[in-house]
């Protein structure tokens, strides 16, 4: 397939986030962080990058630094992405309102980073050449949007989290329901009359 200069340049954009490792250390990636925080919980203060108040976030510790290994800095920028331009889907899931929960969910923030690693394997972006329609799908996608990618993040966990309910999942199913999860999204992507993520069928989720 051969490249526009438009979609070349925003290919390279966006292998570039994915290389990026989350490192405490940095200003940038501390700012982010606090940005998350207080996109989530705008009236609550937070105490500190290290706090337990991370955990009701869906963070496996005190330190969510030690979450981001598998997927790196851009799991970030896809949780943030999510908190400010869907607002009322993201709190709706963080919050676990709709149907009938299980009494062992899945952690939140957790799995939003597990989502975003989910997505870097499906797309295949890395490889030199093109391995699947999907990932030759998206990159068309790309010259539509530059944020194609945050926007597949967030019907993905749309959709993962319908499929939570509708299997009436515990946290032991959720590889299962990931591995589901990402057949569905591979589905929709190669549908002959989906052009943008926005026509996604799924896209609805988030409206």
């Amino acid at each position: 397939m051969n490249l526009t200069p438009v979609q070349e340049q925003r290919l390279q954009r966006l292998r570039h986030r994915m290389k990026v490792y989350f490192d405490p250390s940095r200003q940038d990636h501390q700012e982010a962080l606090k940005a998350l925080w207080y996109a989530t919980y705008p009236d609550q203060q937070l105490q500190g990058l290290i706090s337990e108040q991370w955990k009701d976030m869906g963070w496996q510790g005190r330190d969510p630094s030690t979450d981001f290994r598998g997927a790196g800095f851009i799991s970030l920028e896809n949780l943030l992405f999510f908190a400010k331009t869907f607002s009322a889907s993201f709190q709706r899931l963080l919050t676990k309102q709709c149907g009938n929960r299980a009494a062992w969910e899945y952690p939140f923030a957790v799995a939003g980073v597990n989502i975003t690693f989910m997505i870097m394997q499906m797309l295949d972006l890395q490889s030199t050449k093109p391995r699947t329609f999907v990932r030759a799908v998206f990159v068309q996608m790309l010259s539509e949007d530059e944020w194609a990618f945050d926007l597949l993040y967030c019907v993905a966990f749309l959709v993962m989290d319908k499929q939570w309910l509708e299997k009436n999942a515990t946290y032991m199913d959720f590889n299962e329901i990931l591995k589901s999860t990402r057949a569905q999204l591979e589905r929709e992507l190669l549908l002959d009359d989906v052009m943008r993520i926005e026509d996604m069928p799924s896209y609805g989720l988030l409206c």
